[in-house]
């Protein structure tokens, strides 16, 4: 009897540890730009759901990605590494099924596990990937209706709005899994607001009659790279095809900012049915029982040009394409109405979510935990960090991209790839003053100290990250005015 008590009494902190794990779900969204939402300032979307995430929990107001490109993004969401270092460097390269991510850690810690949604990391593979006990995710983009997708294994077309889809189908994983006895994790990836634009049908001609004009940026391009001008009539510029919204391009006619409208509108009604989804999912958490018992993640995979500086992508390094909304929700560990204002970056969402599990925690990786934001102490934290893009021969509209922002400053450089001088003119932006990028001062005598500085430290947090050497990235080959290739736009 006696060794019954001993042996309850050692099991009891464990099983209260184990009672205390919360359950996580991760949301994604694909190329939501940090100020699509209403609680971030957007004159006319209204996203009640997602706000209230943040007025319950933590918003990150300066959330950035290290690559701003679907696959690499995603893959450092998973790992918390740099592109460099998790090979998934396009959007063709799959996840390495060896390489451990923040999924495959809880399940080995004893969660269960879900993917449902947009992986978007292997563009022909929709087979079921490690980490993962229940699975339901399709080829490549996927399609706004109707898609195929791969259900644990099984090709199944359902019918509907892929928003509407994937929400129902959470909701429906989420009544079991809340029942089971042991805790979850949940990956939920959404399609929208990707290209095409696609609003859902009731949403449509929410935003017709707001009349949107290119930003003041897309015409003051002096002092900027020349690359920058060069884009403008391709698929990634303000007077090219803008994703199939333009019938004939380029078209620089005034009139044809109706297109541009367009584009911008549709763009944007389509986070309405994002922001339903999260309400739904939200309520069947409450419903269960279990919603203060949830770690919620949402976030973006990068940002997104609307025109600025001429652009209609993502993929430089200006701020409308590496900012992106992060807002997480769980009581037990975040005061409600919590705003963080450090730099945080997609490469910290895993050990954070690892720590919060009580998982163990992922080796050798370049992001940090977040935990310490969210109980009020930045004193240790980062200033500045590096991003990096490799030139796309499939899109061959932006150079290779390597440069470091900090709290104040911004400096980017354009390597060649040769390991030769740089055939583009660098960037330096006063981001304090100058929060639009609009006065390049690189080649300002007046900071060319700031501007060496900034080098040695980009340099240094290469070195640290295990970047590549500037003579083994892809070679520039310029920038080209054919489209890609329909079966990967």
């Amino acid at each position: 009897m006696l060794r019954l008590a001993l042996l309850i009494c050692c099991l009891l902190p464990s099983l209260a540890h184990a009672a205390e794990r919360p359950n996580v779900l991760f949301i994604l969204t694909d190329d939501q730009r940090w100020d699509q939402l209403s609680c971030a300032g957007h004159p006319f979307l209204k996203t009640p759901h997602i706000d209230r995430l943040a007025e319950e929990g933590a918003y990150c107001k300066n959330a950035f990605i290290t690559t701003s490109l679907c696959s690499p993004s995603r893959a450092s969401f998973l790992s918390g590494l740099y592109a460099n270092t998790h090979g998934v460097v396009n959007n063709f390269t799959d996840y390495p099924r060896d390489l451990a991510s923040f999924p495959r850690r809880l399940q080995e810690s004893g969660y269960e596990t879900a993917y449902i949604g947009k992986w978007h990391m292997g563009e022909g593979d929709d087979s079921p990937r490690p980490g993962f006990d229940h699975w339901v995710s399709h080829k490549g983009q996927g399609d706004y209706f109707d898609t195929e997708w791969n259900v644990n294994g099984e090709r199944e077309i359902i019918e509907g709005y892929y928003t509407g889809v994937v929400t129902d189908l959470a909701v429906d994983w989420l009544k079991g899994a809340s029942e089971a006895d042991k805790p979850f994790c949940l990956c939920l990836g959404h399609k929208a607001p990707h290209t095409p634009f696609t609003p859902e049908p009731k949403y449509k001609d929410l935003y017709r009659e707001i009349e949107i004009n290119y930003p003041h940026s897309a015409f003051d391009l002096k002092g900027k790279p020349k690359w920058i001008e060069q884009r403008l009539d391709t698929w990634h510029g303000i007077y090219g095809p803008l994703y199939g919204f333009r019938e004939k391009f380029p078209d620089r006619s005034a009139p044809a900012v109706m297109d541009f409208d367009n584009f911008v509108t549709s763009y944007t009604a389509s986070m309405k049915s994002v922001d339903d989804g999260v309400g739904r999912v939200y309520a069947a958490l409450k419903k269960a029982g279990v919603l203060d018992d949830t770690l919620i993640v949402f976030a973006g995979d990068n940002g997104m040009f609307l025109g600025e500086h001429g652009m209609s992508d993502k993929r430089a390094m200006h701020e409308p394409s590496i900012r992106v909304p992060l807002i997480m929700r769980y009581p037990k560990l975040i005061s409600p109405g919590s705003r963080i204002k450090k730099q945080v970056l997609n490469i910290d969402v895993a050990p954070t979510i690892v720590e919060v599990a009580g998982a163990e925690p992922l080796e050798d990786i370049h992001g940090r935990s977040m935990v310490p934001l969210l109980k009020g102490d930045d004193s240790s934290w980062r200033d500045g960090w590096y991003y990096e893009y490799n030139y796309e021969k499939q899109f061959p509209y932006t150079p290779n991209v390597r440069g470091i922002r900090t709290d104040e400053w911004k400096y980017v450089r354009y390597p060649h790839g040769d390991g030769g001088p740089d055939r583009h003119m660098s960037e330096l932006y006063h981001l304090k003053s100058d929060p639009d990028e609009m006065t390049n001062l690189a080649e300002d005598s007046r900071y060319a100290g700031k501007l060496k500085e900034l080098r040695g430290r980009l340099n240094d947090l290469i070195a640290e990250t295990g970047g590549k050497s500037w003579k083994t990235l892809p070679i520039d080959q310029g920038i080209k005015t054919e489209l890609p290739d329909e079966s990967i736009r």
